[in-house]
């Protein structure tokens, strides 16, 4: 991306992946087994994301949106849920093109989960309403692959895994009114009677509604007809839309949710009415299953929230870049550039923090070892990622301005759409609870925690071989020895966790955002370039370090703003 105009004046008709040059270096680097095995069909499902999908996703958003038909003909209640078929084209060519299926291939050796993750990534630039159910039906997908009985995951894997356009669509049914985030709260029944289970029970916020195989969360009697209290009685039992004689399941939505954003997606209130269901798990390990699910999907909340973010980054520097403003384009204005540079820097720590706990997922399914931190770096990247996706798209509308708040233009779906990612599978307050198990009890997340950001500070160059470094290696080992600190308190304090969890959350994962774009750094040093040294100094000093004076000591991505914002070389 050389020349005067390195970005589009938008984004729409742009190979999505192609341009990418960030992740390119990221995936090349750190997993390169998905360039070169998948790269190709990274690139076709790029262009298809910045072209058909993304026209789709304005289509749906604006004009025909999911609707529920209640009745039929008959005057009968059926909760039906409609769809536009630009939408349901576009969910099943996610399928076909491998965004659930691929490591589940016949015949073939087993692919990485994180070319799906990349897809999903590339999604969440065009539509969330399409990467949301995709989310879930990975999601789903997973479980059957690694919890459920042999025979449950025989009989409907395959359902969901098939790439041939007649991909099962996957749900997770743990909302209710009354418990919201606490799934332990659960009232739904679980029955079992002669031909399975049944479900009785409202679960309050559904996604994906037109679902074709969910998770639900529901609660049996113990073998004495008692109740058992809390998560601990919780069952987990999967619920097919329809039955094996082809007739509709017994659940009806009563309404959909009237949403600020993902218009195009389902979101139903629903009503289960005796819905026959198959046992996944019983008490007391049904809640665990379930929580495999919703870590899976925030893994995808992760780089959903980083697709997005750059989607932001990409509008934002397509306008500055074309459009003129008291005679000259805005991206000549040092105020214009700082804000590009900004959120160009938070895009490459989002993809770097979403992009560890991608990586963390497939080493744990190599070696189980890897459960704590895998869990750990998806909080803080769902965390951080989410947070400043909202930032970032916020200041996309601001770039625009007025035509920025139209719904003519992308930037007022994406700050709409950019909200769910903060609530999607669990708030801040959540992520700091999961954060507080798993460093401040009896795992030792605190110790994997600290041996990651120790490991990059001791691979650092000296002040000799990158002028520079020194101060931010000083403030990157400041960070984590207030890291340290902290967890030591919570440790021998563990009732003043939940006061400050989210304190602790924040620092933790500006901390690792820090260590991974100086570990980038490193690398691409190695190779001569100093681009993303600029960017990491950056983030260290106004991040970490708080630091942005006003005075005559300009950052040096400043300096180099052509060559930051178009990913030159940087001698």
């Amino acid at each position: 991306m050389s020349g005067s105009a390195p970005y589009p004046r938008t984004v729409r008709g742009t190979n999505l992946f192609d341009t990418d040059v960030n992740l390119h270096r990221l995936l090349e680097r750190r997993a390169p087994h998905v360039m070169e095995r998948h790269g190709e069909r990274l690139s076709d499902f790029g262009a298809w994301a910045g072209t058909r999908l993304d026209e789709q996703a304005e289509y749906t958003d604006r004009f025909a949106p999911p609707k529920l038909d209640p009745y039929d003909g008959d005057g009968q209640r059926t909760g039906r849920v409609v769809f536009n078929s630009d939408y349901l084209d576009c969910h099943q060519e996610a399928y076909r093109r491998g965004a659930v299926g691929l490591p589940y291939a016949e015949g073939a050796e087993r692919v990485s989960h994180a070319v799906c993750f990349a897809m999903g990534y590339l999604l969440s630039h065009a539509d969330i309403s399409i990467h949301c159910p995709v989310t879930m039906t990975g999601a789903v997908a997973h479980v059957l692959d690694t919890l459920a009985p042999a025979d449950v995951r025989d009989r409907y894997l395959p359902e969901m895994t098939r790439m041939d356009g007649h991909t099962k669509s996957g749900g997770t049914w743990a909302t209710e009114l009354h418990g919201g985030s606490d799934v332990g709260a659960t009232t739904t029944r679980a029955e079992q009677r002669n031909d399975g289970w049944r479900l009785d029970g409202v679960k309050w916020f559904t996604s994906n509604a037109g679902s074709g195989l969910a998770l639900a969360t529901a609660r049996p009697a113990d073998f004495d007809g008692r109740d058992v209290a809390g998560g601990r009685g919780l069952g987990c039992y999967l619920v097919p839309s329809h039955l094996d004689d082809g007739s509709p399941n017994h659940y009806r939505a009563r309404r959909l949710k009237e949403k600020a954003g993902t218009r195009g997606l389902a979101t139903a209130e629903l009503d289960l009415l005796g819905a026959f269901a198959v046992e996944m798990a019983p008490p007391p390990v049904g809640l665990r299953v379930m929580m495999a699910a919703l870590e899976y999907s925030r893994i995808h909340n992760a780089v959903g929230s980083a697709g997005m973010l750059r989607r932001a980054f990409l509008e934002s520097a397509g306008w500055a870049f074309h459009r003129t403003a008291f005679g000259r384009t805005l991206r000549h204005y040092p105020m214009v550039q700082d804000q590009l540079l900004d959120m160009q820097m938070e895009m490459e720590a989002a993809t770097a923090l979403a992009f560890e706990s991608v990586l963390a997922f497939d080493a744990q399914l190599q070696n189980p070892e890897g459960a704590d931190w895998l869990r750990l770096v998806t909080a803080l990247a769902k965390y951080r990622t989410a947070e400043q996706c909202v930032t970032a798209c916020r200041r996309s509308v601001e770039m625009v301005g007025g035509n920025g708040y139209t719904e003519e233009w992308p930037t007022a779906r994406l700050y709409r759409d950019c909200l769910v990612t903060a609530v999607w599978e669990g708030p801040a307050n959540i992520q700091a609870l999961e954060l507080l198990r798993l460093v401040a009890g009896r795992r030792p997340g605190n110790q994997i925690f600290l041996a990651r950001v120790g490991a990059v500070l001791s691979d650092l160059p000296n002040e000799a071989k990158l002028p520079g470094i020194a101060d931010a290696a000083e403030i990157l080992e400041g960070a984590m020895e207030e890291c340290r600190a902290a967890l030591s308190y919570l440790r021998g304090n563990p009732e003043e966790g939940p006061r400050h969890g989210r304190r602790l959350l924040e620092l933790m994962s500006d901390t690792m955002a820090a260590a991974l774009l100086l570990e980038e750094a490193v690398d691409e040093l190695a190779l001569g370039d100093r681009r993303k040294w600029l960017v990491a100094r950056r983030f260290v000093h106004k991040v970490l370090a708080k630091s942005d004076p006003i005075g005559p000591d300009a950052d040096p991505a400043s300096a180099a703003f052509d060559a930051v914002l178009a990913y030159e070389p940087v001698d």
